[in-house]
């Protein structure tokens, strides 16, 4: 008998505690709903009174402000041109040659640029080549070594464009990829 005693207390126990974590369940749902409809509220009109605030001083100035006429004008999107394969090859370096294989993609920003290079790149590829195989292992050990061996490129790969389109076609060359054994 006072097993049955401890076994009805314990299931009188367990059916309190099911209903007071259904009530904490409840009001943390609650909560998050409320927590979300005054982000959304907060959010949503801070963004509508800014966008009406610059219309009314933009009217207030004639359509037209100082901001506008001195805005830079608008650049192209970015479009990327890879290299249809990885320049691999070796360099000097002052203990030993290093095996160096580079990944490359050239940034362009506008569709006919994009074409150009496109058209033109075995002899992207060529120049690229002739500058990356002018590198020293020591040189491109380091960071600074790798921005300079891109610089030169880009200047390099700039005048052959240059040379045939009128103008420089890519804005940079990237690298992508870097191994150096």
């Amino acid at each position: 008998m006072a097993d049955e005693k401890g076994k009805k207390a314990d299931l009188k126990i367990d059916g309190g505690g099911k209903k007071k974590k259904l009530v904490i369940i409840i009001a943390i749902v609650v909560l998050l709903l409320i927590g979300g409809g005054g982000y959304y509220f907060l959010m949503g009109s801070g963004s509508n009174e800014t966008s009406e605030q610059a219309k009314s001083s933009q009217e207030a100035s004639g359509g037209d402000s100082d901001a506008d006429q001195n805005a830079p004008a608008q650049i192209g999107t970015a479009l990327y041109v890879p290299m249809p394969r990885p320049f691999r090859f070796n360099i000097p370096g002052s203990t030993r040659d290093r095996f160096i294989e580079i990944r490359v993609q050239l940034l362009v920003r506008y569709a006919e640029d994009e074409e150009n290079a496109k058209m033109h790149i075995p002899l992207i590829e060529s120049t690229l080549l002739s500058i990356f195989s002018q590198a020293n292992a020591d040189d491109l050990a380091t960071s600074v070594g790798k921005e300079v061996l891109k610089e030169q490129a880009l200047s390099a790969v700039q005048l052959v464009m240059k040379d045939l389109k009128g103008n420089e076609t890519v804005e940079k060359v990237l690298f992508t990829g870097f191994v150096m054994q």
